[in-house]
């Protein structure tokens, strides 16, 4: 019952992960006969600040990322449970996996590497928004994964 339930979920948090995407695609696509850079000011100022449409797109695109990036980390969570983070809030943690000895060191490499490329990104788009919440969330949370107490240590 438990893996059908944690299916079900896995599959709505890419569903909704997926929505969000394509929501901030339509917002981009609708503000395509919008001007992008602002048209007065310094220009270093006009590519810190974009115009009001290219701000909106990138508050649309933080708020999709947003679940994606709690879908990934539950995701980590919830294979970590099966024999490998041992807190009493996780539930019983069932037998030792002994082939997860480096989970726990993948899985916030993984979360410290995913905030690295996606924040990396979402500079170089101009998206000031998506980067900050992809720089709080996933090494944030990549911190609190690596403070779990596992089997090993």
């Amino acid at each position: 019952m438990g893996v059908l339930i944690f299916g079900l979920f896995f599959t709505v948090g890419w569903a909704l992960a997926l929505a969000g995407l394509g929501y901030a695609a339509s917002v981009l696509w609708r503000g395509r006969g919008e001007q992008w850079v602002r048209g007065h000011g310094r220009p270093f100022v006009r590519l810190l600040l974009p115009a009001p449409a290219y701000l909106r797109f990138d508050r649309t695109l933080a708020v999709a990322v947003l679940p994606a990036d709690l879908w990934l980390v539950s995701a980590v969570l919830a294979f970590g449970m099966e024999g490998i983070f041992t807190e009493e809030w996780l539930g019983y943690p069932g037998m030792m996996d002994p082939g997860g000895q480096g989970y726990q060191a993948g899985a916030v490499d993984l979360l410290r590497t995913t905030a690295l490329w996606s924040a990396s990104a979402a500079i170089l788009g101009r998206c000031w928004t998506t980067a900050a919440v992809q720089l709080s969330v996933l090494p944030l949370s990549a911190l609190w994964i690596a403070s779990l107490d596992t089997y090993y240590h």
